[in-house]
């Protein structure tokens, strides 16, 4: 367990609040689009965050896009509007809760299985009834069998530390969340949906816990999928915790530098030494002021760009006497330099 991510998520929290970024028109509501996005992406859609808000608020349908991409977005929306409403309740988690989210996220997309074990329905949220794998030559998830009893012992276990976690301890709260996610979609008590459902639910436990939600962002997909992978095979859920934490702590601080370029509300000392710099040299320096242990890949990625874009932006910046650099690439750390 990295335990600087845990100061981290603290300070990046306690900025995010205090920007203003909240305060937008529809800002949650835009947010909330931005999730489920995200969310389907990683399953395989390619519609866009402005094709889905067009979807929602306008009706209006995405040219190229499949109807069944786009009617997996709505029924995604949806679920999260119906848990978000229910975060508030402090609700109880039992199997059946799993079940109707379940439900609500496959509502349009389902499909109907009938099995040696009999018949099930994913429109109905139903826990599937034969075994499935990771892939061609992947591993073997729990028995289906065995699936209603792991998710009886998740919810039990899930409501015992909700209701005993300090609120005020914000590292911890995510951390529960994420393990919560983790822990669910390794059971996998669905044929279909489980990505979708599992990470809905953290999310749901986040609000419930009067956190921030955190996104899964696209881009990160395949570091998303090895860290749940290499959690499995290391009996060790921090990894996955950690990766999870770490590009929260990067999305928030990316969309208050958004929010203070967009608005004009850079306290941009940068001007004072007469120095004009790219976009990115100036998000950057921003960056490093916000964290001076920041790595160049950390850049890359709270900017979607290349590692060596960021590693040219920060060489102009100490040409420019604007940084200084002590210690190793790795261990070391960025001075400020006025």
């Amino acid at each position: 367990m990295n335990k600087d991510l845990d100061t981290q998520i603290k300070e990046a929290l306690k900025a995010y609040l205090a920007s203003g970024v909240e305060e937008q028109v529809d800002y949650h509501k835009f947010y909330l689009y931005s999730i489920v996005t995200n969310s389907t992406a990683i399953e395989g859609s390619a519609v866009t965050e402005v094709e889905n808000q067009l979807l929602f608020d306008e009706g209006i349908t995405a040219k190229g896009r499949s109807l069944t991409e786009q009617m997996m977005n709505v029924d995604l929306k949806d679920a999260y509007l119906y848990a978000f409403k229910i975060a508030t309740e402090n609700p109880t988690y039992t199997p059946q809760l799993l079940q109707q989210l379940s439900a609500l996220v496959m509502r349009r997309t389902w499909s109907e299985y009938s099995t040696i074990a009999g018949h099930f329905d994913s429109s109905k949220g139903e826990f599937r009834l034969y075994n499935v794998s990771a892939g061609i030559g992947g591993r073997i998830y729990l028995a289906y069998s065995k699936v209603p009893h792991a998710v009886d012992n998740f919810c039990e276990w899930i409501n015992e530390e909700i209701a005993k976690i300090d609120k005020s301890d914000i590292a911890a709260c995510y951390r529960l969340s994420f393990e919560a996610h983790f822990r669910l979609v390794t059971i996998h008590p669905w044929v279909d949906g489980n990505g979708r459902t599992t990470r809905l639910v953290m999310n749901m436990i986040q609000r419930q816990l009067g956190l921030v939600p955190s996104i899964v962002r696209k881009e990160d997909k395949g570091e998303y999928i090895q860290s749940l992978v290499d959690s499995r095979e290391n009996d060790d859920s921090t990894i996955a915790q950690d990766m999870m934490l770490r590009h929260h702590i990067s999305n928030l601080k990316r969309r208050v530098l958004q929010y203070q370029e967009g608005y004009g509300l850079m306290n941009d000392n940068v001007n004072s030494v007469g120095v004009k710099l790219t976009n990115t040299q100036r998000t950057i320096y921003k960056l490093i002021q916000a964290n001076q242990s920041i790595i160049h890949s950390e850049m890359a990625k709270a900017l979607s760009v290349t590692s060596k874009t960021a590693e040219r932006a920060t060489k102009a910046l100490r040409d420019f006497g604007l940084l200084g650099r002590e210690g190793s690439d790795k261990t070391g750390r960025w001075i400020i330099l006025k």
